[in-house]
């Protein structure tokens, strides 16, 4: 299965050029559980990147467009009157699918945004009183522009969390943007021609595999000691949560498992850290006056922690 995962993982880099570490962060999210939110400036290929992966994966994709005049029933489905049958009937919505593209999750307006919660965390939808099963394989990958622009909402906090990775889509190099421009202007790359590597049988078989990934207890003591360190921190309003501790746990079983090895080690841990992170702490206002940023705090924090042996 390993051997499955790494022709994806190459295929995916040949497909969305540039961003190699976020297409393996993405995919080691997406094979621990866990949801994600992309930022970016519009234009920097983010559809593109969940489009492709999906197709790689063999699973049903759905996109919303948020918008500031987005209904919940929107997302989740309503029930109507069927005047034939004299009954009502259930219309799912877009989030019964795999991989839910959440586009712009930050141009609609908090209650909307509400409505991906349940989905998120239970795994299930309520429609007028009746709850329904998501599938076995459901993931939801946001995007959102940066809070700088015009007409956006900040996420809440509840939401955030909800995420298990926070990922910066920056702007390729110049050659592998000129590469970009060369597939599109000469119609080479088609994601709808995007042939499967895996079924969603195998992948949540391989889901079991990466659950079964040994982490030693002085891994596990050096994630506590992250998760400390940021509660204890000057720089730091608010601290990480338990549930950020579990989350760098869980992707950093699947960062191991895709760079092959069957344990987790501490740079596992590094590489995972700043996208588990960076949006379930909150800077202090000082800090932020000086021009800080999350990263810097964290790769201070975690830098100054001794690395288990």
């Amino acid at each position: 299965m390993k051997t499955e995962l790494t022709s994806l993982l190459e295929k995916y880099e040949r497909r969305i050029l540039g961003q190699s570490l976020n297409l393996k962060l993405l995919l080691s999210a997406i094979l621990a559980g866990g949801h994600v939110l992309l930022e970016g400036v519009p234009g920097t290929g983010k559809t593109q990147m969940v489009k492709t992966l999906t197709g790689l994966l063999g699973g049903n994709f759905n996109r919303i467009q948020f918008t500031p005049d987005l209904l919940p029933s929107d997302i989740t489905g309503s029930t109507i009157y069927n005047m034939k049958d004299s009954t009502f009937q259930t219309l799912k919505g877009p989030v019964f699918t795999n991989i839910l593209l959440a586009d712009e999750i930050n141009r609609t307006p908090a209650k909307t945004q509400a409505a991906l919660l349940e989905a998120m965390e239970e795994k299930q939808v309520t429609i007028q009183g009746e709850t329904y099963p998501l599938p076995d394989v459901f993931f939801v990958v946001a995007t959102q522009n940066p809070i700088e622009f015009e007409g956006t909402y900040p996420l809440p906090e509840a939401q955030q969390d909800r995420f298990l990775f926070k990922l910066h889509i920056d702007f390729p190099s110049f050659e592998e943007e000129k590469n970009v421009l060369k597939q599109v202007i000469e119609n080479s790359y088609d994601a709808s021609l995007v042939t499967s590597e895996l079924n969603l049988n195998t992948f949540l078989a391989i889901k079991k595999e990466i659950e079964t990934v040994t982490m030693g207890e002085s891994v596990l003591d050096y994630i506590m000691q992250i998760i400390r360190k940021t509660r204890e921190s000057e720089s730091i309003r608010f601290g990480a949560s338990t549930r950020a501790g579990i989350s760098i746990g869980k992707a950093a079983q699947a960062w191991s498992y895709l760079s092959g090895r069957d344990y987790v080690t501490p740079d596992d841990i590094k590489m995972v850290v700043k996208p588990a992170l960076r949006h379930r702490i909150q800077l202090s206002p000082h800090v932020e006056l000086e021009g800080a940023t999350v990263d810097q705090i964290i790769e201070e924090l975690v830098g100054a922690i001794p690395v288990p042996r």
